[in-house]
């Protein structure tokens, strides 16, 4: 089993247990130093609080454990806005938000996501004042992601 899996299989009921998801754990080596990082998701966007609390129940784990013999420093971060929306919680956490998507045709609509179920969403585009909806079906996307918003306005 590779390291990252280890790690991951070692830390995700901690992370679970204080409410939150693990999406991923990498590793680095510059040098002669180890880099773990593991990327941790909510329902909701994580403060600085919440991120600290996982950070340290993380770190006593990886400190009593064999996986890492070495030095290393733990770096605990949160999905950035480009990560794409492949999971249901993905989309309950951006409802409301703009979200691109390209379709397997290469087709591409956006607009702001105003519900979901299991098998589509619904976008509203705003073009010039006029609101046109668009039903995306799950099974023909390919790649959906939210768009940054600088001046949002609640239009919808």
């Amino acid at each position: 089993m590779a390291l990252k899996d280890s790690i991951a299989d070692l830390i995700r009921p901690a992370v679970e247990d204080a409410g939150f998801f693990l999406e991923d754990v990498f590793t680095s080596n510059p040098g002669n130093h180890r880099i773990v990082t593991c990327m941790v998701d909510g329902l909701k966007p994580l403060s600085l609080d919440e991120v600290t609390v996982v950070s340290r129940e993380i770190s006593a784990l990886l400190d009593d454990s064999p996986l890492l013999t070495e030095a290393f420093t733990l770096e605990v971060t949160s999905p950035g806005i480009e990560r794409p929306l492949t999971l249901p919680r993905h989309w309950t956490k951006n409802l409301t938000r703009i979200v691109k998507v390209t379709l397997r045709d290469d087709t591409e609509v956006s607009g702001r996501l105003t519900e979901f179920d299991e098998n589509r969403a619904i976008l509203i585009e705003n073009i010039k004042g006029r609101m046109k909806t668009h039903e995306v079906i799950f099974a023909d996307i390919k790649k959906a992601q939210v768009e940054i918003e600088f001046n949002r306005k609640d239009e919808i």
